[in-house]
């Protein structure tokens, strides 16, 4: 699964990667949480260009009662997607790019849970695969999204069985409908030789330690207690 993830890098890169003309203003964010807001890339309704979007972090199905369901939306199997009531209209109309540079994991251990962020091994920015919905309550509309997740690589197994599908770059045309292409070949583990993954402390369990102090290896952690 994928319950907390980063967003460090400059919004610069974020346009050359995903070809995006106008950039949000927002600050680095280190450890995004659930039913929090983050940007995802989509195509706009009117012209089908890209466009980059704030969020909800947490699917609100159109047909929601309320928003109470949110929490339990972040994430999306991809092996059932297609066929699960509150996500097979999204994957067939409206898919996006959720940029991320590194995400959490929890390990049980025989201590407790231990934290380990997953990132590239150039610490460079991604995409995982997401969907998102719009949903209109009492006070208006309100856009969100998910994270679709697939069995762990190798390199995640021995942390969580599952892990969030990372897009490659040359796959976000189709992810985003602008190619036609077998949609489930891309909901595949990531490739192992491309992601590192270090054990970090444990603030990065407080939603309120959203700082660079997270992303800090364990032992670096240990050294300066």
């Amino acid at each position: 699964m994928c319950g907390r993830y980063s967003l460090t890098t400059p919004p610069e890169a974020m346009r050359d990667l995903f070809g995006v003309e106008t950039l949000l203003n927002m600050p680095a964010r280190y450890n995004i949480a659930p039913t929090q807001t983050a940007p995802v890339v989509r195509r706009r309704a009117d012209d089908g260009d890209r466009e980059m979007a704030t969020m909800r972090w947490g699917l609100i199905p159109s047909w929601a009662k309320d928003m109470t369901m949110a929490a339990r939306m972040i994430n999306a199997r991809s092996e059932t997607v297609a066929e699960k009531p509150s996500f097979r209209r999204a994957y067939r109309q409206r898919r996006c790019l959720v940029p991320s540079d590194g995400f959490y994991e929890w390990q049980k251990t025989d201590d407790g849970k231990q934290p380990w962020r997953i990132c590239m091994r150039d610490r460079g920015l991604f995409a995982f695969a997401g969907l998102y919905e719009t949903w209109t309550g009492p006070d208006g509309s309100v856009d969100s999204y998910t994270i679709l997740t697939t069995v762990a690589n190798r390199t995640l197994i021995p942390v969580h069985p599952r892990m969030p599908v990372i897009l490659q770059p040359t796959a976000y045309a189709a992810w985003l409908g602008e190619e036609d292409t077998d949609l489930s070949a891309l909901l595949t583990p990531y490739p192992d030789a491309e992601l590192d993954a270090y054990r970090i402390g444990k603030r990065v369990g407080n939603v309120r330690n959203d700082d660079a102090g997270v992303l800090e290896p364990m032992e670096e952690v240990a050294r300066l207690l």
